[in-house]
């Protein structure tokens, strides 16, 4: 049978209910942050009060590091990074089953909205326990090791905004503000990291139970299509990526972080289950992705793209395919991404 939007929308539903568990963990995440910087401000606040009672009219690094009340307000605020980098892997991780299983029924009701119906000799193949365990054990490793990082680096940010050389000028006060200001963004920015940890790493779980499934049923399937979703907010990478074809035994779709586009995976067609006598028809998604982009104004396509691929695409000087790169991470897994624009322009 085809992957008909209604296969397609099964998974979509399945990922749609993934993001809706990320968002709750989110939400708790985020009120574990504010309540610590809420904690953290009278600390910070009074060492870069006494720290600024001076006649100079700059104060040296060297002289910020030394601070005894700085260094403590930064102690207690490891500590509490710490705290919160461990409240992140257990709000994580407590729905990682719930995301597994629900990728894999799933990926079976996918797989069995393209069949005949009460199809005789067909049947689908399940997952162990074993293998379910597994997958949640790995992913479980995967997000210890990520929030691990979360503390050294939002610790070693603040330092950064708090200890470099300060000029007091005519106003204290807005130079303490200012620092402040600039010290929450640096400790915020491990939320914002911890925010892609959850959104990215519950996706990924249940991708990976999804290849799984794949894998166990992989005389029925033909190939994995990369679905991306059509609209303002998708990047040009997973556009180009739209309809494209993958082996079953591939992971992903392997989109940047916190990608939005889905694996639907195509099953033989009922002739070749030795069905006959019924066509499929089966949706031309690269076609489809192309309507939909020139239904776009050019300003639109611009801003999807910016505007040099945009003029190159529109131009024919460069395909789809030449807009989405494969690249390395040695912190994370391999992703796809949008090509260089260097890299498109004539050497």
């Amino acid at each position: 049978m085809a992957v008909t939007d209604e296969v397609v929308q099964l998974v979509r539903a399945s990922r749609d209910r993934t993001v809706e568990l990320t968002d709750q963990q989110v939400v708790a995440i985020t009120r574990g942050w504010v309540d610590a910087w809420d904690e953290l401000t009278p600390k910070f606040a009074d060492a870069l009060t006494v720290l600024l009672a001076t006649d100079a009219d700059t104060i040296p690094a060297s002289v910020i590091a030394k601070d005894r009340r700085l260094a403590q307000a930064l102690a207690a605020a490891r500590s509490r990074l710490d705290e919160l980098a461990a409240l992140t892997k257990v709000t994580i991780t407590n729905d990682l089953g719930t995301a597994v299983l629900d990728a894999v029924d799933a990926h079976l009701a996918s797989l069995q909205a393209q069949l005949p119906p009460e199809a005789p000799g067909v049947t689908l193949g399940t997952l162990n326990d074993d293998t379910l365990d597994a997958i949640v054990a790995r992913s479980t490793q995967q997000i210890a090791s990520t929030t691990a990082a979360l503390a050294p680096a939002a610790e070693a940010a603040m330092r950064a905004e708090l200890i470099r050389g300060i000029t007091v000028g005519d106003n204290p006060n807005t130079v303490a503000r200012r620092i402040m200001t600039r010290t929450e963004g640096a400790f915020n920015g491990g939320l914002a990291r911890a925010a892609r940890i959850a959104r990215t790493e519950m996706l990924d779980a249940g991708r990976a139970a999804s290849r799984a499934s794949a894998q166990v049923n992989r005389d029925l399937i033909t190939a994995r299509i990369w679905i991306a979703s059509l609209d303002s907010r998708t990047c040009g990478s997973c556009l180009a990526q739209h309809g494209t074809e993958w082996p079953v035994d591939q992971f992903g779709p392997e989109d940047h972080q916190q990608g939005r586009c889905t694996f639907v995976d195509k099953t033989k067609t009922w002739a070749e289950l030795g069905f006959t006598g019924i066509e499929d028809d089966e949706p031309d998604r690269p076609a489809e992705r192309d309507d939909w982009w020139n239904s776009l104004t050019e300003e639109t396509q611009d801003r999807a793209l910016g505007k040099t691929r945009a003029d190159l695409l529109r131009n024919g000087d460069v395909t789809w395919a030449d807009l989405s790169t494969r690249h390395e991470s040695p912190d994370w897994r391999p992703s796809y991404s949008l090509t260089p624009v260097k890299d498109l322009l004539p050497q």
